[in-house]
């Protein structure tokens, strides 16, 4: 299927919420805006109300909207716009809450937050955010290191290949995917203890 193009200019508030996610990889500033003017306010409210201040709940709308800027190329594949930044909201105010309260409290406050309608929504977002932390954590490993996980993870290619295809030892290949994996665990420990319990919470 061809790409769909990006809209012909025209007023930017009757574009609906694909046309304008169509434009963002382009990087259509006017696009972003319009998202921000069409949902930053509801955003804002609903956080405000979870939170329970107003200082947090800008923090996390304008985490949410750096967030969408940076991924931008991504965004065509954001189905429902409402929904995901909704449930945006939701892992950042539970991200306040695992730091502020007690285990107990966290756990309860997130039970009160998953419903059966936001398994998909929750899906979609965390694997995007976990594509980000990877990305994220892969640009900080040393780059002979990164070029052999990518290899190794990213193309399928075995010990043997990557040896023979960068003249090593299958000895120094197995070094740098565990060195590698190592670091990862650490850059991505943060993220994947948000998603573990989410995970939980919701199977």
């Amino acid at each position: 299927m061809a790409p769909r193009p990006v809209p012909s200019l025209r007023l930017l508030a009757a574009w609906d919420d694909t046309d304008l996610l169509a434009a963002l990889p382009a990087g259509h500033e006017g696009a972003f805006a319009e998202i921000y003017r069409r949902y930053g306010l509801l955003l804002l409210e609903q956080a405000s109300r979870k939170t329970g201040s107003r200082e947090a709940a800008e923090e996390i709308v304008q985490d949410i909207f750096t967030a969408l800027w940076q991924r931008r190329e991504h965004a065509a594949s954001i189905q429902k716009l409402p929904e995901y930044l909704g449930t945006a909201v939701k892992f950042r105010v539970i991200n306040l809450i695992k730091n502020r309260y007690t285990h107990d409290d966290y756990a309860a406050y997130c039970r009160t937050l998953v419903t059966e309608a936001d398994r998909r929504t929750e899906n979609e977002l965390a694997a995007t955010d976990l594509a980000g932390a990877l990305h994220a954590g892969l640009t900080h490993l040393p780059s002979h290191t990164r070029e052999i996980f990518q290899l190794s993870r990213f193309e399928h290619q075995t010990v043997p290949e990557i040896a023979g295809r960068l003249k090593l030892t299958p000895k120094a290949v197995e070094y740098h995917i565990t060195r590698a994996l190592k670091l990862l665990r650490v850059s991505l420990k943060d993220f994947l203890v948000v998603l573990l319990v989410i995970s939980c919470l919701i199977s």
